[in-house]
């Protein structure tokens, strides 16, 4: 297997690419055809069309974000739902609070970032013999594909510590339902080259370039003809298509949107993410992950208080509120639905270095749109925040509140390679997951 970003070639597809490699175009001959080939499964009926996840790399401090406590420096603010309050790191989205909600009773497994970060976006375990699908390659396999835009879109990609974007893939599903990943739309060369083409390549060329493409895939299909190859020229016609139609380059050119608005939404990549992410749902992708907090962002295991007040809290405040408004306006929160989370809270004592450790006993996260009802908070924790003292949440729960959102039938269960069935909404103890009834 040759890997090429997020998305990985067979040899044979490798191959095949050499024949049509002219700049970026052989790569989206085939990579993008692998995104089409998702359209062959499509979701039931359901009010949610999309999905965006707020990433928050490292871990929020609960107890100072979105479940305020005494053992917090500081004060819970009233938000504009009468009975709810957040930290006053949060002014902007304490506005919004009836667009979102809380659930402060989440528990999860994996107390450090890899076994959390896999736990957090897979519902399951890391297990070496078995690589699990993510919430988002799920979502494309079972929506399917809407105006030729890739279903599945992961931004910016990971420069460094490359462990976590494997978590973000299909897994057993295959590359097809990889998340296309994209570099940081912030930067100013920021441009996605699967889907520009050359200036010395005219679209005319490109057509004309479509009959050789012909020639190289009636020798490939002499050479491995099969049921893989029955569709190829399907979804290869579709990719052609995409890279020539203006309406899907478009959807990732940050250029068209106002310049006041993308200074709203923060010129950072936390804010440049979240704007591409509205872009591209409102094209058509399904679940995209803006993934702007790189770096362990929020794992604040020392000067806790300073990391969330100084670097963290402002710039999700900023994005997060600045997303609500943006997709209410247009009309589209109502069939997006928004998650907000990292991969576990944090403890609710300080360490020695001023500084909060990793802690998935007890922890928040936010969620909205998509017909989901907001302004509410789903569970609670004691007094420090550290456990849950009712309505106890997993990430299967969170994951069928979302599937059933989206018309998805959340007790599925996939086969692996191996004839396992593996639940889609894992929840603890290899229970189904179950949708949050207070939201949906």
């Amino acid at each position: 297997m040759e890997g090429t970003g997020c998305l990985r070639l067979t040899r044979e597809q490798a191959s095949r690419r050499d024949f049509l490699r002219i700049g970026s175009l052989g790569f989206l001959g085939i990579h993008t055809a692998q995104y089409l080939r998702a359209a062959a499964t499509l979701g039931g009926p359901g009010k949610a069309q999309a999905c965006i996840l707020l990433w928050l790399e490292g871990g929020p401090s609960h107890v100072d974000t979105w479940d305020p406590k005494q053992n917090s420096a500081f004060k819970a603010i009233s938000t504009n739902v009468g009975g709810i309050q957040v930290s006053e790191l949060l002014p902007q989205v304490a506005k919004r609070m009836d667009k979102v909600a809380i659930v402060r009773s989440m528990r999860t497994k994996g107390n450090d970032h890899p076994q959390g970060t896999h736990y957090a976006v897979t519902g399951h375990e890391p297990n070496p013999a078995m690589h699990f699908p993510s919430i988002g390659s799920i979502i494309a396999r079972e929506t399917g594909v809407r105006n030729g835009i890739p279903p599945y879109v992961l931004t910016p990609q990971w420069e460094r510590s490359r462990q976590y974007e494997e978590y973000f893939r299909a897994g057993f599903l295959g590359a097809d339902y990889d998340p296309m990943c994209i570099p940081d739309p912030s930067k100013k060369d920021f441009r996605v080259a699967d889907l520009s083409l050359p200036k010395s390549v005219s679209e005319q060329a490109v057509s004309s370039r479509q009959s050789f493409l012909q020639l190289v895939n009636q020798r490939y299909e002499r050479l491995y003809a099969g049921a893989e190859h029955a569709s190829m020229d399907a979804f290869t016609a579709q990719a052609w298509k995409m890279l020539l139609n203006p309406a899907v380059r478009q959807a990732f050119d940050l250029g068209k949107e106002p310049e006041k608005l993308r200074e709203r939404y923060g010129r950072d990549a936390v804010g440049q993410s979240a704007l591409l992410a509205r872009r591209l749902v409102e094209a058509g992708a399904r679940f995209v992950t803006a993934a702007g907090f790189h770096g362990n962002s929020w794992d604040t295991h020392s000067k806790n208080d300073e990391g969330h007040r100084d670097r963290l809290c402002p710039p999700l405040d900023r994005t997060l509120s600045a997303l609500l408004d943006d997709l209410d306006r247009r009309g589209l929160l109502a069939t997006t639905i928004v998650l907000a989370m990292g991969e576990f809270g944090r403890t609710p004592f300080v360490n020695p270095d001023r500084g909060r450790d990793h802690w998935p006993n007890c922890w928040s996260l936010v969620i909205g749109g998509g017909g989901l009802k907001g302004g509410q908070v789903v569970g609670t924790s004691d007094e420090n925040g550290a456990n849950v003292t009712s309505r106890e949440t997993s990430m299967g729960d969170v994951f069928a509140t979302i599937y059933k959102a989206m018309g998805v039938d959340w007790t599925k269960e996939y086969e692996t390679p191996v004839g396992r069935p593996v639940k889609i909404a894992n929840s603890l103890d290899d229970q189904t997951g179950q949708p949050i009834r207070e939201l949906v």
